[in-house]
C-alpha cells in the first residue's frame, strides 16, 4: 500500500520551504546560527527521548520550530537558559500531546512566552527591514502551496494594513508582526480550522498587536508580537466553535428545524 502525497512530513517540508526566504535573509543579515544549532540539538534530543519512550515518531517540523526560536528568542540568554526554555516549550507545548499535528499551541510560542516571562531582563531581537519584508514571499509560498491558511494571513493583512495606513503601527512593529505572523500565527496546526474563524484569527492577532503597541510601554516589537500570537492561538479553538455554532444555526433556520 502506498501513502498519499499529503502526509504530515510533506506539510512540514513545504512549511520549511516557505520559510526559506525568511531564513536566508536572517542569516545574511547576521542571524545567530549558534542559536539555531542549539535549538536543533535540544529539540532533536527530546524527540529521541519520546521516540524511545513512547514510540512517537519525530517530525521535520522541528526545523521550523528551531528556526522560529532562533530568530525570535531574547538575546544573550546563554546556553542553559535557552535550553531550559526550549525544553519546556517543546515538551509541554508539543511532545506530551503526541507530537506535531496534535498540539494546541505552537511549541515555539510556548518557548518564547516562557523565556519572556521567566527572564524579562534580556532584550528581544530586532530585524533589519529586508529580513522583515522577507515575510511577504514566505507568506506567498505558504499560501500557494496550501500549508499556510489564507484566511489567517488575509485577516491579519486587513487589520494590520489598515492600522499601518493610519499610523497606528510603525515600521518596526509592522516588520516584527509580519515575521511572527509567518513563523507562529499562520501555523496550519495551531491556527483556526474553519474559514470564517481563520479570518477572525488573523484579524485578532493584528488587533492585539495594535493594542499592545498603544498601551504596553517599554515592550519590544517582537515581544508584543509574540504575546499577540500566544493569545490569538489560545483563542483559535473558541473561534472555530463559534463558527461551527453559527453554521449549525443557519442550517436549522434554512430547513425549518427547531
Amino acid at each position: 500500500m502506498t501513502k498519499g502525497l499529503w502526509t504530515r512530513e510533506t506539510v512540514a517540508l513545504l512549511l520549511l520551504a516557505a520559510h526559506g526566504p525568511l531564513a536566508l535573509m536572517w542569516v545574511w543579515y547576521g542571524g545567530a546560527l549558534s542559536r539555531l544549532v542549539l535549538a536543533l540539538v535540544v529539540i532533536g534530543g527530546w524527540q529521541l527521548v519520546f521516540m524511545l519512550a513512547r514510540a512517537q515518531a519525530p517530525s521535520l517540523a522541528a526545523l521550523v520550530t528551531a528556526l522560529a526560536i532562533a530568530m525570535l528568542a531574547p538575546q544573550d540568554l546563554g546556553v542553559l537558559r535557552l535550553s531550559l526554555g526550549i525544553t519546556f516549550g517543546v515538551v509541554m507545548g508539543e511532545l506530551v500531546f503526541g507530537g506535531w499535528g496534535r498540539n494546541v499551541v505552537h511549541p515555539a510560542t510556548v518557548t518564547l512566552a516562557f523565556l519572556g516571562f521567566g527572564f524579562p531582563a534580556f532584550a528581544w531581537p530586532g530585524f533589519d527591514a529586508p529580513v522583515g519584508w522577507a515575510a511577504i514571499p514566505a507568506a506567498l509560498i505558504g499560501c500557494v502551496t496550501g500549508v499556510m491558511p489564507v484566511g489567517v494571513i488575509g485577516g491579519a493583512l486587513v487589520v494590520g494594513g489598515g492600522a499601518a495606513l493610519t499610523g497606528a503601527l510603525p515600521e518596526p512593529v509592522l516588520l516584527a508582526g509580519g515575521v511572527v505572523l509567518v513563523l507562529l500565527v499562520a501555523d496550519p496546526v495551531t491556527s483556526a480550522a474553519t474559514t470564517p474563524a481563520r479570518w477572525v484569527n488573523g484579524g485578532l492577532y493584528a488587533a492585539l498587536l495594535v493594542l499592545f503597541h498603544s498601551g504596553w510601554d517599554g515592550a519590544a516589537p517582537v515581544q508584543m508580537a509574540v504575546a499577540a500570537a500566544l493569545l490569538a492561538s489560545l483563542a483559535a479553538p473558541l473561534l472555530d466553535e463559534a463558527a461551527l455554532a453559527l453554521w449549525v444555526a443557519r442550517r436549522r433556520r434554512r430547513h425549518g428545524q427547531s
